[in-house]
């Protein structure tokens, strides 16, 4: 299948929280399904496509404007699993500049090189880091590059509080024509409490949930082959999750505008899950300590 125009999703979440592994097999399955998809890695680590391409390397747009000042598509792509365009923005030289630098430049580039009119992709997806340290970053939502805004968290307390921020800068930009929010996805899932804890989040911000991905051997298997589940383990249950989440992604999803909440109360609503979770037995043994 291939549309007259392309949907532009973004996908955020904290460093390290597995928004990575979460888009490759995301795209992955959009291909497996007949889609024509480009992932456009937006982390200054560059390896968002990496599961997508056997482990392979990629050249980044940014390495690739510094050496040879005009790159080719052919410069800064490789086909991955079932056909995906594999771009990587890249980064600045260590300790120079703002990483965010490296979405502007592919995104200009890419365009520049007309590649969404020749390539005709049916999905262009951006794997963006979410720990909002630079305006770089906000690119994807600010500048209406992307339609919608997808956000990976579990349930751990920086997860949680880094996607706050993603929907302060969702509700910044959301009324003059930024992305909005297309939903939360819980990653990671592995203790009783995870996807209340999220579900409760989500409710409290005027968010939903739109996926549940269980934290799973599969996933660190598959990576070690350099291959996404949906490659490495058709079959399993943690493929179908991945395949969920793209029918999901695929479909005419509902987009908002978050409500995320301030200092105060974001300290308040962990201290009352802390109770929970732990039954007051940290804030009884610290008495005791006293």
């Amino acid at each position: 299948m291939s549309s007259n125009k392309p949907k532009h999703i973004a996908i955020y979440g904290k460093g390290g929280i597995g928004k990575s592994t979460t888009t490759s097999n995301i795209s992955a399955a959009l291909a497996e399904a007949g889609h024509r998809v480009i992932q456009i890695g937006c982390d200054p680590k560059s390896d968002s496509t990496t599961i997508l391409r056997g482990g392979e390397d990629l050249p980044t747009v940014l390495d690739s404007l510094r050496d040879s000042g005009r790159p080719t598509i052919a410069d800064v792509s490789a086909i991955g699993f079932g056909g995906v365009l594999c771009i990587e923005a890249g980064g600045p030289v260590p300790g120079v500049g703002c990483a965010g630098r490296g979405i502007n430049a592919a995104v200009d580039l890419l365009h520049e090189l007309k590649l969404f009119e020749e390539f005709k992709p049916d999905y262009v997806l951006y794997d963006v880091l979410g720990d909002v340290v630079c305006g770089g970053f906000a690119v994807p939502i600010r500048n209406g590059i992307a339609e919608s805004a997808f956000v990976v968290t579990s349930s751990d307390f920086m997860a949680i509080f880094a996607a706050n921020n993603l929907f302060k800068a969702i509700s910044k930009y959301a009324p003059s024509g930024g992305a909005r929010l297309g939903g939360v996805i819980a990653n990671s899932i592995q203790t009783p409490y995870a996807s209340a804890l999220i579900d409760d989040f989500a409710s409290r911000t005027g968010t939903n949930v739109v996926g549940y991905v269980p934290r799973s051997l599969t996933v660190a298997q598959s990576e070690l082959y350099g291959q996404t589940v949906i490659e490495a383990a058709p079959t399993s249950e943690q493929a179908d999750v991945y395949r969920q989440l793209a029918r999901h992604i695929a479909g005419d999803h509902p987009v908002s505008i978050p409500k995320p909440l301030n200092a105060p109360a974001l300290k308040q609503w962990a201290k009352q899950w802390g109770d929970r979770v732990f039954g007051g037995a940290a804030e009884r043994r610290l008495v005791e300590v006293v």
